[in-house]
């Protein structure tokens, strides 16, 4: 079958080969055939090196399409069924789980260190755990999630990531409050998600920031009251708040010195969350006095900050409503084989979000 290969960390263009294989298969798991998949940020932040994964590796993790086959012990799923791809699957019984921070189960990470594919050269793993850029993929059937006959498949596959992440970290995680202030600082498909989730919540002033004009204006697009480059946040933050600060400041870019920014343009007693999937060895400097005297909240949300069935579940019932628009989101479709025009589209920033059609 073909699949999109990188071959080493650092390797900025994918080879799209059809001598791959999914492997795995077996009790506990499906076999999906792969219709749609989404191009997120965190597959480039996997290609440079940003996020530890082991190559060569198929990237991809935001996927929806069809089961082919289920291993024994699956009753929930058949043949037919179309689904979306859940990268970061509940266990459902790990002190996290229990805790209802399934959020935070690390059993799919560990699925990570088990290559998903074959080469006649050897293993060849997939980004977290999945590798949706290929025709098929075998999962734990907990990856596979039930989605209704009225969701296509590419609206799905930005729901079991992207849509997910920005609107849980507004919804879940900051729990942004009606007639308030917000700033979304990096306003690609989950930057414009948060901006959706704030809407949603009744925020009064919602102000992105975002360096290429494309996102700004479709910022505007999807609920922002305002949307300025970078170096018009300060005159934002003075017109918008009195110079306050505004009440929740969303980082989505995955940088100390954006998420340093979104901090000193959060009001005292406001909320910093922090989207981004960043490096481990950047790190972010604030001050012990600024901790005790400012009393910010600093809030990191991880794949949108709850419970993801339940995520999966509302973000469809407000795309149903009206209230929220993800087809919208999609800016540009590409086919497999044209994978490394969909990367140039988002490393300039052109597209919110690219739809791999498989």
């Amino acid at each position: 079958m073909r699949a999109a290969v990188l071959h080493e960390i650092g390797q900025d263009k994918l080879e799209v080969l059809d001598d791959v294989e999914a492997v795995g298969f077996g009790p506990g798991k499906v076999r999906l055939r792969i219709r749609a998949t989404g191009l997120c940020h965190s597959d480039v932040s996997a290609m440079n090196g940003v996020l530890p994964q082991p190559a060569p590796f198929v990237p991809g993790h935001e996927g929806a399409g069809e089961v082919v086959d289920v291993g024994d012990g699956v009753t929930h799923l058949k043949p037919g069924d179309r689904v979306l791809v859940c990268w970061l699957p509940a266990c459902g019984s790990c002190p996290a789980c229990r805790r209802g921070q399934s959020q935070l189960c690390l059993s799919g990470f560990l699925n990570a260190g088990t290559p998903n594919f074959k080469r006649p050269g050897g293993d060849v793993f997939g980004f977290a755990g999945t590798g949706t850029f290929a025709e098929e993929v075998v999962v734990a059937a907990g990856a596979a999630v039930p989605i209704p006959d009225d969701v296509p498949f590419d609206i799905a596959a930005l729901i079991g990531c992207g849509v997910t992440t920005g609107l849980g970290a507004a919804l879940n995680t900051a729990k942004v409050a009606a007639g308030s202030s917000v700033a979304v600082i990096g306003c690609g498909g989950v930057g414009i998600s948060a901006i959706q989730g704030a809407r949603a919540s009744g925020a009064a002033q919602i102000t992105a920031v975002d360096p290429v004009a494309a996102r700004r204006e479709a910022a505007l697009r999807f609920g922002a009251t305002e949307a300025v480059a970078p170096d018009g946040l300060a005159d934002a933050k003075a017109r918008t708040t009195g110079g306050e600060g505004f009440d929740y400041v969303f980082e989505v870019v995955g940088k100390s010195a954006t998420a340093r920014t979104a901090y000193e343009n959060t009001r005292r007693g406001g909320t910093l969350c922090v989207v981004g999937a960043g490096a481990m060895d950047d790190f972010l400097q604030v001050s012990m006095f600024e901790l005790f005297f400012d009393e910010k909240r600093i809030l990191p949300s991880m794949y949108g900050g709850g419970d993801v069935a339940r995520s999966y579940e509302r973000a469809i019932a407000l795309w149903r409503a009206g209230r929220i628009d993800l087809a919208g989101l999609i800016t540009h479709r590409v086919q497999l084989a044209e994978i490394n025009d969909a990367l140039d589209q988002m490393r300039t920033g052109e597209a919110l979000r690219t739809c791999i059609e498989i």
